[in-house]
């Protein structure tokens, strides 16, 4: 720990400040990995073909519960289709959309954080070397022949250090943005996939029988389905 001491020491104040910022991108790096590997993370393909099965079961109340069972967006955005299907495909459709448009900011939050917490690391780096010279050049005016050599080498690693670590920051803050966005990316084109495949799956035919269920168990409106109306079984 000496060591880190003695770095943190040679590097001045705006290395302390770029420490900070460096806790504030681990921090969004750590938060968005975690939805994208857990709460925003659902095979798409495969919950689709598992509402499938129990739309053509006429199980709808199944297929909600399976939305409820986890909190990603896809399952959002079908819970929400599920409960207009009984309103039409127009209804389904329209409901979709809405939530769609509720979760992608969901999914899109702080990773262009990361984009803008490199350039700042950068010009925080650079302000520590900028000041670290001027110190540095300041101080050699006023300091004997012999102690030049030390007060000059010091003020080389302070500027050194904070140019070095302001770049390792924004280095890891790039690579983090690329590999978040086509996380990101992938979700939302997920989402969209689903959406669509889901609105086909209506229009052919696959949640009719569970919409007509609902509908069937209402009371008949013509003669032939009321017996109580027609006894003799006559028009």
């Amino acid at each position: 720990m000496d060591w880190l001491s003695d770095v943190f020491q040679k590097g001045g104040p705006f290395f302390i400040v770029n420490t900070f910022f460096l806790a504030i991108v681990i921090a969004l790096i750590v938060e968005r990995a975690m939805y994208f590997l857990g709460r925003g993370h659902l095979n798409a393909k495969a919950f689709l073909e598992q509402i499938k099965r129990l739309l053509a079961a006429n199980n709808v109340d199944r297929a909600k519960k399976l939305c409820e069972a986890t909190a990603a967006p896809v399952a959002r955005v079908a819970k929400a289709g599920l409960n207009r299907l009984h309103r039409g495909e127009a209804a389904v459709a329209q409901a979709m959309e809405e939530t769609m448009t509720d979760a992608l900011p969901e999914v899109k939050t702080r990773i262009g954080a990361l984009w803008s917490m490199a350039n700042i690391v950068t010009l925080t780096g650079l302000l520590g070397t900028i000041t670290g010279l001027i110190n540095t050049f300041s101080a050699l005016k006023n300091t004997n022949p012999s102690e030049k050599d030390e007060k000059l080498s010091a003020g080389i690693a302070e500027a050194m250090y904070n140019t070095a670590y302001g770049l390792s920051i924004a280095l890891v803050c790039m690579i983090a943005h690329l590999l978040l966005s086509a996380a990101m990316k992938r979700v939302v084109s997920d989402l969209e996939a689903f959406s669509l495949r889901f609105e086909n799956l209506l229009a052919e035919g696959g949640g009719a029988a569970a919409a007509g269920r609902t509908a069937g168990a209402a009371p008949g409106l013509d003669g032939d389905a009321n017996p109580a109306a027609n006894p003799d079984g006559r028009a």
